[in-house]
């Protein structure tokens, strides 16, 4: 795209081109988006195992230690919606282009970050800049690929998911271990360099350029409501145990439903008048959109609880290393990968939400086997024992990622591609939110303030045991709100249009969404 073309996409100024199927650029773009997708996910997880080793080294205060990990969460999820509408608008590979690029210049602040303070800066600008990289990674493969490739391409995306939730504390615990140069924690952030650096250049070649094809303008009261809504109830989240779950957090969170209401009530009088609102209340008429973004939301909750008492257990219960921690996940880890692989393109098309179902059943067998397994062996647990759980987890997991993604996004307008990956993604972080939120409840609330040393494994044990339970309840609600997602996959048009007629995404009965605008 050069300096001349206008930031505002025209369908008069700019022609629409018909990507060629054979076209095999498209997939060299799949291949960098979801590098920097697979980049994204380890980095929110790589933090954690590194922690002990930043403290020692920077003198770190536990305040600090908190905003390092939190003040990425709070900038990604206040951003993705802002980020996912600003690549319809501006260009979604430009906007992507100068996510990465930011991202890769604040992971390199975060690599040589002087002290604690300039970490924490780092970590929030880390955290803005993937909020504009994260969303144009769904809406490029939806803008790029046709209706029947995109089952495939959610399949690998799926995969990566799977990748990037578990690699992330093995990869932290290898990096800060072997102590590469003397760097200690520092090249947990450092290596994001020459991927990133390599993802700018490559992408700017490969990637091909889409917008909405009709003129949107930015809605910056939409962009406030929704950054305050998101600090009002994810700020109390993350900071609350550690204050002790002050008067005011509790205020803060109450409030939060009253500024979505009014971001509600905005944005339906912003559709009306301009058709521009940030938020595409309109998607929420389509059945699969409504009911998937249910089931992330509640998916993010249970996740959320899962990986961060799964760690505590480990590392602080068992007393295990970062290294053993993380290698203890890797069957986890294929077995998502290998059910995510097979699960949109030989299981979805046969079986239905089915698959889905049984996703969430065999997540809620792999949790009671480990509360089994964690009951029975005690403190003499061994890594090799929790294989099978985490295997029978993974599986589920795995069947449930991949097709989730295509569900949601099937019915949708390419044109407003962006806006519905934001809201998917914005999302699942709010349930991660709220799951870290609820840690404090199902786990810490079942500890004593005052533990002996030799009573600390076997408390943290059974607290591990207890919120087990709690996620296997979260699955069952998943399982119960998956019965509003289509029974069985149908072909789509490539506006978001049911081809039999049943359905239409956005605009008036019959009527076809318009095609986005492709620039090379």
């Amino acid at each position: 795209m050069n300096s001349s073309e206008s930031p505002l996409p025209s369908t008069a100024a700019t022609p629409a081109v018909s990507s060629d199927p054979s076209d095999r650029r498209r997939w060299f773009a799949l291949a960098i988006v979801m590098t920097a997708a697979f980049m994204d996910l380890v980095d929110v997880t790589i933090v954690n195992v590194a922690i002990p080793s930043i403290q020692q080294d920077t003198g770190a205060t536990f305040s600090s230690i908190q905003w390092i990990t939190a003040g990425y969460a709070l900038a990604f999820a206040a951003g993705l919606i802002t980020g996912g509408r600003l690549g319809d608008i501006y260009g979604r590979k430009r906007l992507f282009l100068i996510g990465i690029g930011g991202f890769t210049l604040a992971s390199a602040l975060c690599g040589f970050a002087a002290n604690p303070e300039m970490l924490v800066a780092s970590r929030i600008l880390q955290g803005g800049t993937a909020a504009l990289m994260v969303p144009q990674v769904l809406s490029i493969v939806h803008a790029t690929f046709p209706a029947h490739e995109r089952g495939k391409v959610f399949g690998l995306f799926g995969a990566i998911v799977g990748l990037g939730a578990v690699l992330g504390p093995l990869l932290g615990a290898l990096l800060t271990e072997w102590n590469i140069a003397g760097l200690e924690w520092r090249p947990i952030f450092l290596i994001n360099l020459p991927v990133g650096i390599a993802g700018l250049v490559l992408g700017q070649r490969f990637i091909t350029e889409s917008k909405a094809p009709k003129a949107l303008r930015l809605d910056l009261v939409g962009v406030a409501l929704v950054t305050l809504g998101l600090l009002m109830l994810l700020y109390p989240l993350t900071r609350g145990r550690e204050l002790g779950w002050p008067l005011w957090g509790y205020a803060l969170m109450a409030g939060s439903a009253l500024v979505f209401l009014a971001l509600v009530l905005f944005e339906r009088e912003k559709a009306r008048k301009d058709g521009s609102p940030l938020v595409e209340l309109s998607l929420f008429r389509v059945k699969s959109f409504a009911a998937g973004i249910a089931v992330q939301l509640t998916f993010g909750i249970g996740l959320g609880i899962f990986f961060l008492v799964w760690t505590l257990y480990m590392q602080i219960g068992l007393g295990w290393s970062a290294l053993r921690a993380g290698t203890t996940g890797i069957p986890f880890s294929i077995a998502v990968s290998f059910a995510a692989g097979i699960s949109v393109q030989k299981l979805v098309p046969r079986f239905g939400r089915k698959v889905l179902q049984a996703g969430a059943l065999l997540m809620i067998a792999g949790l009671v086997i480990y509360i089994w397994e964690s009951d029975r062996y005690g403190m003499d647990i061994a890594s090799w024992q929790m294989a099978l759980p985490l295997v029978v987890m993974g599986l589920g997991m795995g069947l449930i990622v991949a097709p989730l993604t295509d569900a949601v996004l099937s019915e949708v307008p390419k044109e407003h591609s962006g806006s519905a990956s934001g809201l998917i993604n914005t999302v699942q972080q709010m349930g991660n939110a709220l799951g870290l939120g609820l840690v404090s409840v199902v786990f810490f609330g079942s500890i004593s303030d005052r533990l002996a040393p030799d009573a600390v494994g076997p408390a943290f044990a059974e607290a591990f045991q207890h919120s087990l339970w709690w996620v296997a309840g979260v699955l069952a609600v998943i399982f119960l709100v998956m019965f509003a997602l289509p029974a069985r996959p149908r072909q789509h048009l490539e506006g978001g249009e049911d081809i039999e007629g049943v359905e239409v995404a956005d605009g008036a009965p019959g009527e076809v969404a318009k095609e986005p605008v492709l620039t090379s």
